[in-house]
């Protein structure tokens, strides 16, 4: 048999007479099936040899020193000196301190972008690592042990006897920790439950199975639900002085499933420059501040759209303008505004037909759903109304391509469609515990890649960036609250044409990369140069590199 056809490593461990060429086999073999898996992984699951001898000879080939990891290894207190969401992304635990020296146990350490993640983290605390390999699968409980959690602290919640108290705990600590919404999820054996913080999902605690029936019935009690009902239900909680929560149940195959959406009352809407959004009031009047035309804010879900129009109507809200909106729902009131709340008996399309006769100057359309809201918005656009709405979207080109593929006419998208704006949230460095550092080489030679396409002059001199490193005010993540990044196309008359002329969203994006318009990935560099993100969260969330 030619083993010269296999990995590396196998090769390796069968010329040391760990294995043989028949585990190889079966390791491959099994790999095929699962390729996440190393093979080292692979041949501890097969036991073909002890696993102290097997690692070690692991971490001999590939020049490092292998270990088995326990709890008991673990000298120091791991997430004061590396956050868990660091720790998970480059799969590493620093797990002792000697001599100025921080052992570092990986996974992978072929993977020498988390390494050099790791190390220059570790820099910045003063210590050189000295990096360890064990296998994966004893990497990630390590890595569950020190929380999965948003904060170590969170595990207690839930754990009282009494469901009233079980469930106030659980909404409550989520206040504090900021979480936009709480996932209260039956499983198999126990009640997991998850907060979504600054856009991202953290496992808060597990609540035992068998209270699983007791916390339902009291969620469903709070939120007016039917208790008898096992299907979808709606509902809402206001018990709280400060929050309106909608709540929705959805049932799955080990029980019901309950979202809670945490919506503050009375909050203070940002200013549209707080939000992220780049450029000059001029600039920002030039893209919004219009009549006869419709404006529209592009996004996946929970990427802000929403918030983004309640700061364009606070922007554009004035005393001798009347401003109407029409939302599902209306999650922050707004004096001077006319709400109005789509229900089961009304929708944005029937709403807007009423609106229309209820003199608007300014239109907000929660979202355009279908061709039926898409017409109406757009000739309410075309007779002397300014409408703002929100559509789901990559970028802000593909908006006319999703108007065209609702049924929407050329025509009518050129002469009304003044602005398409798209927008991603992206997460903020912690200011209590981020580390300054260089740029590394690579970093810059992203940065310059890019720049060098979308004709760009990034100016990176005497300028730093930052690691994310993770302490008890931001839930030990490295990041606190969100910011957008956007993009902005003013549809001008060449782009009119084009639409007219029926171009592709390709062409059309390429016309425009020639003038004004600029891609996401450009304001997400300008804040990344700034100070307010960093490259790994920027590449998290639209992959730049």
């Amino acid at each position: 048999m030619d083993v010269r056809k296999r990995q590396p490593i196998g090769i390796e461990l069968v010329k040391k007479g760990i294995v043989t060429e028949a585990d190889i086999d079966e390791a491959l073999q099994e790999q095929k099936q699962n390729p996440d898996k190393k093979l080292g992984e692979i041949l501890n699951d097969l036991h073909v040899c002890d696993s102290h001898v097997l690692i070690e000879a692991i971490g001999e080939i590939v020049g490092v020193k292998g270990i088995i990891l326990t709890q008991s290894l673990i000298k120091i207190e791991v997430l004061n000196y590396i956050s868990l969401e660091i720790a998970k992304r480059n799969k590493a635990v620093p797990f002792d301190i000697e001599n100025g020296k921080i052992k570092v146990c990986f996974s992978d350490t072929t993977n020498t972008r988390n390494i050099e993640a790791v190390r220059l983290l570790m820099l910045n605390k003063g210590l050189v690592i000295e990096p360890y390999i064990t296998f994966g699968n004893i990497l990630d409980d390590i890595l569950k042990s020190l929380g999965g959690t948003a904060d170590r602290d969170m595990r207690r919640i839930g754990q009282d006897d009494n469901i009233t108290e079980i469930v106030d705990s659980i909404i409550k600590t989520a206040m504090e920790k900021r979480a936009s919404d709480i996932h209260i999820e039956p499983e198999k054996d126990d009640v997991r439950v998850r907060y979504r913080i600054d856009g991202e999902l953290f496992t808060a605690t597990s609540i035992p199975k068998e209270k699983q029936t007791q916390v339902i019935g009291r969620l469903k009690a709070i939120s007016n639900m039917h208790q008898e009902k096992q299907e979808s239900q709606d509902g809402r909680i206001l018990l709280y002085d400060d929050y309106n929560i909608r709540v929705s149940s959805q049932k799955n195959v080990y029980g019901e499933k309950f979202v809670l959406r945490l919506l503050k009352k009375n909050s203070n809407i940002k200013n549209i420059f707080e939000l992220g959004f780049p450029g000059t009031e001029k600039e920002l009047d030039k893209s919004i501040n219009k009549r006869n035309s419709i404006t529209v804010i592009a996004a996946p879900t929970g990427e802000g759209k929403t918030t983004t129009l309640y700061s364009f109507m606070d922007y554009l809200n004035k005393p001798e303008i009347n401003i109407t909106t029409i939302e599902d729902p209306v999650e922050i009131r707004i004096d001077g505004l006319n709400q109005i709340e789509v229900d089961a008996k009304s929708t944005f399309s029937s709403s807007l037909r009423t609106v229309l006769r209820q003199d608007p100057d300014i239109i907000l359309v929660g979202e355009i759903r279908d061709q039926e809201t898409a017409e109406i918005a757009i000739q309410s656009g075309q007779t002397g109304h300014y409408v703002l709405s929100t559509i789901h979207t990559i970028d802000a080109v593909e908006v006319i391509t999703r108007l065209r593929k609702m049924g929407v006419p050329d025509y009518d998208i050129a002469s009304t469609l003044a602005t398409a704006i798209s927008q991603r949230l992206v997460r903020k460095l912690c200011p209590h515990c981020r580390k300054e550092r260089e740029f590394t080489t690579e970093e810059k030679n992203i940065i310059e890649k890019i720049g060098e396409k979308y004709n760009v002059d990034f100016d990176l001199k005497g300028k730093t960036t930052y690691e994310a490193i993770g302490c008890n005010k931001c839930n030990n993540t490295g990041y606190y609250d969100r910011i957008g990044i956007f993009e902005v196309l003013n549809i001008e008359d060449d782009i009119k044409e084009l639409i007219m002329n029926g171009a592709s969203s390709i062409e059309i994006k390429k016309h425009a990369l020639e003038g004004s318009y600029k891609p996401l990935c450009i304001d997400g560099i300008n804040k990344v140069i700034a100070g307010i993100t960093n490259l790994d969260e920027l590449n998290r969330k639209i992959l730049i590199f």
